[in-house]
C-alpha cells in the first residue's frame, strides 16, 4: 500500500522549482547590467548600492514607479515577451532624467497567475537590454506567482529606478522665461501610452490580428505595437552635462531649463508640468513629422484631432526648454547622440498651458 503523498504549494499553483529554474536561466543577463557600485550578487534580500558620494556636493536621490500598462496584451497576443521589459525601464529612465539624474538602479515586479519559465527568462531579458541602455544596474525585484489572480497566459511588469543628481544641477523648469525656445525629440511611435484606444481602434474596430500587415504602416501589428519605448537619457544626459556647467564659485549656468517626457495625456498635460506660472508653450503643430501609426488610429478611430494629442505623444517622445543662445547647439548635440531633432516652438507669457498654432 503506497503512502499517500501529502499538499504541496504546487498543487494550489505555485511553483517555487519553476522560478527558481526561470531566476538560473537569467543570471547572466543580469550580472551584464551590474555597475562597480553593485554590492553583492543575486538572491539577497534586498539589493546593495554603494553610492559614490565623492562626485557629488549634494547627491540627491530621483526616483519613479510605473507600468507597461495595456500593451501587455499585445504580448501576449503576440506571444513576444523581450520588448516590454525594455519599455518599462526607457519609460522610468526618460521619467527621471528630465530632472537631470542619471539613472542608477531598477527594481522589477512581475505577478502572473501562473509563471512561464520561457516568458520570464524573455522579460529579463528585455529589463536587462533596457538596464545597459540607460546605464542602472539591474539589482532586484519580485516574482510573484498569484493563483487565480490574472487571466491565464497574462502577467503585470510594473518598476522602479533610482537616480541621482547634485542638487545644484536639479532642472525642474523653474529657470524657463518667455523667450526660451522648445526643441523636441522624436518618438519611434506608441511608446507605451494610449494603448487602450489603439487597440480598441485596431482589434474592436478595424478587425485586425496581431499578424496582419498594414500597408500605411509598413509592417504587420504586432511589429508596429511592440516597437520599445525609446530612451532618451543618453542623450540627454550627454546635453545638460555639455550645457548646464557651474562657474568657478558661481551658480550653475542653465542652458537646458526644462524637460518633459511625453506620455500619458500627451503635449496638452505633460509640457505645463514644467512650466512657471507666467509661462505659455506656443506650439507649432506642423513643425514635425507624426509617424503613419498616429494618423493611421486618427482616421480609423474616427478619433477628434485634441483627443489625439490627449491620449498619445503624436511623434514627440521628450520636450526640451532651452535658452535662444544656445538652441543650435542642443540641438546639434543631441543629434550627434543619434536623435531625431525639431524646432517645434517657443516659450511665450501666459497661464501655464499648452497652445496648439
Amino acid at each position: 500500500m503506497s503512502e499517500k503523498k501529502g499538499l504541496t504549494y504546487e498543487d494550489a499553483g505555485v511553483s517555487i522549482d519553476t522560478m527558481d529554474a526561470g531566476i538560473r536561466d537569467a543570471k547572466s543577463l543580469i550580472r551584464s547590467t551590474f555597475r562597480p557600485e553593485v554590492l553583492g550578487d543575486i538572491g539577497h534580500f534586498g539589493g546593495l548600492f554603494a553610492l559614490n558620494k565623492d562626485k557629488y556636493d549634494e547627491p540627491v536621490l530621483v526616483s519613479s514607479t510605473d507600468s507597461v500598462g495595456t500593451k501587455l496584451k499585445v504580448a501576449f497576443m503576440s506571444g513576444k515577451h523581450n520588448t516590454v521589459g525594455i519599455d518599462i525601464v526607457s519609460h522610468c529612465g526618460n521619467d527621471i532624467v528630465v530632472l537631470g539624474a542619471e539613472p542608477i538602479f531598477f527594481l522589477d515586479y512581475i505577478g502572473t497567475g501562473k509563471l512561464e519559465r520561457h516568458i520570464m527568462v524573455q522579460i529579463i531579458e528585455g529589463l536587462s537590454k533596457g538596464c545597459k541602455e540607460v546605464g542602472c544596474a539591474l539589482i532586484g525585484g519580485e516574482t510573484a506567482e498569484l493563483p487565480s489572480f490574472y487571466k491565464a497566459g497574462e502577467y503585470d511588469l510594473v518598476g522602479t529606478i533610482v537616480g541621482v543628481i547634485d542638487r545644484k544641477f536639479i532642472v525642474n523648469g523653474e529657470k524657463v522665461v518667455p523667450g526660451d525656445n522648445i526643441i523636441g525629440l522624436a518618438s519611434v511611435g506608441l511608446h507605451t501610452n494610449g494603448y487602450s484606444l489603439a487597440r480598441k481602434i485596431i482589434f474592436d474596430i478595424c478587425g485586425y490580428g496581431i499578424l496582419d500587415y498594414i500597408q500605411e504602416l509598413g509592417m504587420t501589428v504586432g511589429e508596429e505595437l511592440l516597437k520599445p519605448h525609446k530612451s532618451y537619457v543618453k542623450s540627454v544626459l550627454n546635453l545638460i552635462g555639455k550645457l548646464n556647467q557651474k562657474s568657478d564659485n558661481g551658480p550653475v549656468d542653465f542652458k537646458v531649463k526644462g524637460m518633459a517626457h511625453i506620455t500619458g495625456g500627451g503635449l496638452i498635460d505633460n509640457v505645463p508640468r514644467i512650466l512657471p506660472d507666467n509661462c505659455c508653450a506656443s506650439i507649432n503643430l506642423s513643425s514635425w513629422k507624426i509617424p503613419p501609426i498616429f494618423s493611421f488610429l486618427q482616421k480609423r478611430g474616427e478619433v477628434e484631432e485634441m483627443e489625439m494629442h490627449r491620449v498619445f505623444n503624436m511623434g514627440m517622445g521628450m520636450v526640451i526648454v532651452v535658452s535662444p543662445d544656445c538652441t543650435d547647439q542642443a540641438i546639434e548635440e543631441l543629434k550627434s547622440t543619434g536623435e531625431t531633432v525639431y524646432r517645434i516652438g517657443q516659450i511665450i507669457e501666459g497661464d501655464r498651458k499648452v497652445l496648439f498654432q
